[in-house]
């Protein structure tokens, strides 16, 4: 059957594209300098990025540009949300490489208990609260009040690995043991978090059996075993084998193309794609003399990619909902049970495993930054008839204001934690892979 070619992507739709490409990056950059200058991460001014150009301000101050930029066409839309999802991808991939395993041998008893206290303590305070909430900020979905409670308790136990690994990237803690347990510790949640997001959307649809959740556990255990075996044997032969050429190019490609192979896995089974990014950039990492050679494209990611995603994250924020009192006095609700939760959740599990207080207070930080995680939640809520409009707001609300709750905490903390001699080393690797490529290239001709 011979098929039409499809029409390439007409002028006009190709021109606010790259216009609003254009100034989410130019705003987002400018305001994370900004961010950086007052002394906060940048990731906080590329969050507020997306919010003021939004429906949230420039909706409401001057409609036609809002309109013009982003018009609500199904086309445009869907054109950010690919660029916004590629690039999610690769920040989470080059995080990936950045995780010490060895340190997971030593504090993965730490990681385990953080996560699940950090998991179950917020999921069962967020059904709680679900169950306690006026039915006028539930949905409307036919599954009833049970499923509306699972769902906002499964927004409160998120984590977000994305938003988590700019922060401590911001800030210089990403060699830090703390910023490694972090990590490890919000992959188990992520991984956990999209299983029972995809068992409660299941409820909100056609219901839940265990023949469902079965298969579910069975994708996601079987993904870890391969990539544990066959998985890191193949990538790091490969990427051996491009790290042999003079140009950084090979092992670049490489890896970006290991990392969404890692996304398309674990999206094809169902599971959450910035997972798969993170285990293919854990095993990229395995391929030590490869390191170096990636440092350009962790600098075009850091410094294009990463602020393209959080400004695209804060596109779909509108806080003029939280004018209603009812809403407004929900959402503070709502925060502070989701703070309460999970930042107490995870300090529980420190303190538990046996990490000092100080520990414990620097993972509850990190690990309470929901971010766009949150929002992908939310979304999937408002799409199934879960959450209404006014319970979205608020979920997203949660995300913004736990992901700028995290850096000053963090900072506070980490400036009272010593760094050890294996943290400083780290800080050498990581430091000599991120910047130093000038004088390796050097060295080599």
């Amino acid at each position: 059957m011979n098929l039409a070619p499809v029409a390439p992507l007409a002028p006009h739709p190709l021109l606010v594209f790259f216009t609003v490409l254009t100034v989410l990056l130019l705003v987002a950059r400018l305001l994370g300098n900004l961010a950086a200058r007052i002394g906060l991460p940048s990731i906080v001014g590329e969050l507020v990025t997306g919010i003021l150009l939004g429906p949230s301000l420039l909706g409401h101050l001057a409609p036609g540009i809002s309109h013009w930029l982003l018009p609500n066409m199904a086309e445009q839309t869907h054109l950010l949300d690919g660029i916004g999802q590629f690039s999610v991808v690769l920040l989470v991939g080059i995080t990936g490489t950045h995780l010490d395993t060895g340190i997971l041998k030593r504090y993965g008893r730490s990681a385990v208990a953080v996560s699940l206290s950090g998991l179950l303590i917020p999921l069962f305070f967020g059904i709680a609260l679900a169950l306690m909430l006026p039915a006028s900020v539930a949905g409307h979905a036919q599954a009833g009040r049970g499923v509306f409670a699972l769902f906002l308790g499964v927004a409160m136990c998120v984590s977000a690995i994305p938003v988590i690994a700019k922060t401590l990237t911001d800030m210089g803690l990403l060699h830090r043991n703390i910023g490694q347990l972090t990590l490890a510790s919000g992959m188990v949640d992520d991984a956990i978090g999209w299983l029972l997001l995809s068992v409660v959307s299941a409820a909100a649809t056609v219901g839940v059996s265990f023949a469902h959740i079965s298969v579910q556990v069975a994708y996601l255990a079987v993904f870890v075993a391969f990539a544990a075996t066959i998985g890191r044997t193949l990538v790091r032969r490969i990427m051996m084998r491009a790290a042999k050429s003079a140009e950084s190019g090979p092992a670049i490609a490489a890896a970006i193309i290991i990392v969404v192979l890692g996304a398309i896995t674990t999206l094809a089974l169902g599971l959450e794609p910035i997972f798969g990014a993170f285990i293919a950039g854990i095993l990229v990492a395995q391929a030590k003399p490869a390191q170096v050679k990636l440092a350009p494209l962790r600098s075009v990611v850091l410094a294009v990619f990463a602020p393209l995603f959080m400004a695209t994250a804060g596109l779909r924020v509108d806080l003029s909902a939280l004018a209603r009192p009812a809403v407004a006095l929900t959402g503070l609700a709502v925060l502070v049970v989701a703070v309460l939760g999970k930042f107490g959740g995870a300090y529980l599990g420190a303190r538990i495993s046996g990490l000092t207080k100080l520990e414990g207070l620097a993972l509850g930080a990190g690990m309470n930054a929901r971010g766009v995680v949150e929002v992908i939640v939310a979304l999937t809520g408002l799409r199934l008839g879960v959450l209404n409009s006014a319970t979205y707001t608020i979920v997203v609300l949660v995300a913004v204001v736990t992901s700028l709750m995290a850096p000053p905490i963090l900072r506070r903390v980490m400036a009272r934690i010593e760094q050890g001699e294996e943290e400083r080393l780290r800080k050498i690797d990581h430091d000599t892979w991120n910047g130093r490529l000038e004088v390796a290239e050097a060295g080599q001709s």
